[in-house]
């Protein structure tokens, strides 16, 4: 008997670590491929990874892409690298995702994703809050 619950506890230890990095890598998916959309200035592509209050509120993919870089949001659209910070389980549904960007002058960002995932579509951005950092990026 002892046995049998050593082992069903060794595997649950490699189950429940693999299972949570399979949802980060979800909800990473999705922010990199945002990110890249809106590098190669795919507005419609950049959009389809947006949350449903995105979506309803911009039909047109390429006024969604204008309104991102107007709006302050140039560093991300502009930017030429990222790399994933820590992340924060609020919900079952709700996630933040800090993301590390290095901007095409060189410059530091770092921007908290706000991450929903969504019945039927699975997880998309809800929001993102930006902000400069120190120093310079390589």
């Amino acid at each position: 008997m002892r046995v049998v619950l050593a082992l069903a506890f060794m595997l649950l230890t490699l189950i429940l670590p693999a299972q949570a990095q399979t949802e980060e890598q979800a909800w990473q998916a999705v922010v990199s491929g945002q990110i890249q959309a809106f590098r190669a200035g795919d507005g419609e592509a950049a959009l389809g990874f947006a949350g449903a209050g995105f979506r309803q509120q911009f039909s047109d993919p390429e006024v969604f892409l204008a309104a991102i870089v107007a709006t302050g949001y140039g560093p991300i659209v502009e930017s030429r690298s990222h790399s994933f910070g820590p992340s924060t389980r609020l919900s079952e549904t709700s996630v933040t995702q800090v993301v590390q960007l290095v901007g095409e002058d060189g410059s530091l960002y770092e921007a908290f994703y706000q991450m929903r995932n969504e019945p039927d579509i699975g997880w998309r951005v809800a929001g993102v809050v930006l902000r400069k950092q120190p120093g310079i990026g390589i």
